[in-house]
């Protein structure tokens, strides 16, 4: 049975790898589908304390029942999950909308679905353009970025940097979201944000100015904030179609003159 396997994968991993999937072919035959190399390791970081996080893809009866492969050793985590569970999106706000990070950009390292496996996991990694319009809006993670720049702005206009420093540090994930967002992507974990700007750079940010300008924001510093802000605004301005530009507007819109002075200059 012939693997994918990343090329940064030691030869003691690939035989791990492969002498699990020998056994789950033959104990699983036919309901076993498929497997997807997640964590660490399926993104060339892994280190000598790294485990494989091997996402087994089986068939609905088998997944969910008392046969499913489960392991976890010092070397190896076996987690079976369905095809049907893999192909089904969670919505942002859903408590399983969190685990769609672990599939995205994900090697599927066998895909004996005719590349159904490998269709799901791209589908996971991407936001359709409902999903985020929904974020930044129905969800309001654009109005509470802006909510919490505009209150870390103020604190540092009254002199109180430990404050602004503390709104700046908490507006940080609703940044990142919306930065992602606008690019129709799932917002990384913390852990895999570097990888995930250097590996698959966003159209609309360098990288490199994504990445040095969060110590920046989580310090509350104004003119960092004031750029953040204003770019979003701009990329706001040109995304999606009429309905879309007018729908973020309107967000920015809601902030009455005087506090958009704050934002904007500082007075």
């Amino acid at each position: 049975m012939d693997l994918d396997l990343p090329e940064s994968l030691s030869s003691g991993r690939r035989r791990l790898i492969a002498g699990a999937t020998a056994r789950m072919a033959s104990e699983y035959d036919d309901d076993f589908l498929g497997l997807i190399l997640s964590g660490s390791a399926g993104r060339g970081l892994d280190t000598d304390r790294s485990d494989l996080d091997l996402l087994v893809i089986l068939t609905p009866q088998v997944a969910d029942g008392p046969r499913a492969p489960r392991l976890h050793t010092a070397g190896l985590e076996l987690i079976p999950l369905s095809l049907d569970h893999l192909e089904t999106v969670a919505d942002f706000g859903h408590p399983q909308y969190g685990y769609r990070w672990s599939y995205a950009w994900a090697p599927t390292v066998l895909d004996r679905t005719g590349g159904r496996i490998s269709a799901a996991v791209e589908r996971q990694t991407g936001l359709a353009h409902a999903e985020t319009m929904s974020i930044l809006v129905a969800h309001d993670r654009l109005d509470g970025w802006i909510n919490l720049v505009y209150r870390a702005l103020k604190s540092d206009r009254d002199g109180n940097a430990f404050e602004a420093g503390l709104d700046g540090s908490e507006s940080i994930p609703l940044f990142l979201d919306v930065v992602f967002a606008l690019e129709g992507l799932v917002r990384p974990y913390n852990k895999y944000l570097r990888w995930a700007l250097q590996q698959h750079p966003l159209t609309a940010w360098p990288s490199d100015k994504v990445l040095s300008l969060l110590p920046r924001l989580g310090a509350g510093e104004p003119t960092a904030m004031r750029y953040a802000l204003e770019r979003v605004r701009q990329i706001s301005s040109e995304f999606g179609d009429a309905d879309d530009r007018e729908a973020l507007r309107a967000v920015f819109d809601g902030w009455s003159p005087d506090e958009y002075a704050i934002l904007r200059s500082g007075s």
